[in-house]
């Protein structure tokens, strides 16, 4: 995944997966973080974006989900 613009820190590689690329081996990323990452750069709080789902207030990046600060300039 490559992200661009925004307030992203450019020319750089987060983490690293395996010789196949099917696993992480370092520093692994949940997609819950990507799109954390993607709202805080959109300036949302992704923790008070909730929406209202079977008598629940559900958050967008579920009960896990943090922001890469890594990636932000």
């Amino acid at each position: 995944m490559w992200l661009a613009g925004a307030g992203t820190r450019g020319g750089q590689a987060i983490g690293a997966t395996d010789e196949l690329g099917f696993a992480a081996v370092d520093e692994p990323c949940h997609v819950s973080d990507l799109h954390a990452t993607i709202l805080h750069l959109m300036g949302l709080d992704h923790e008070r974006l909730t929406f209202f789902y079977k008598g629940l207030e559900e958050r967008i990046t579920g009960t896990r989900g943090n922001v890469v600060t890594k990636a932000i300039a």
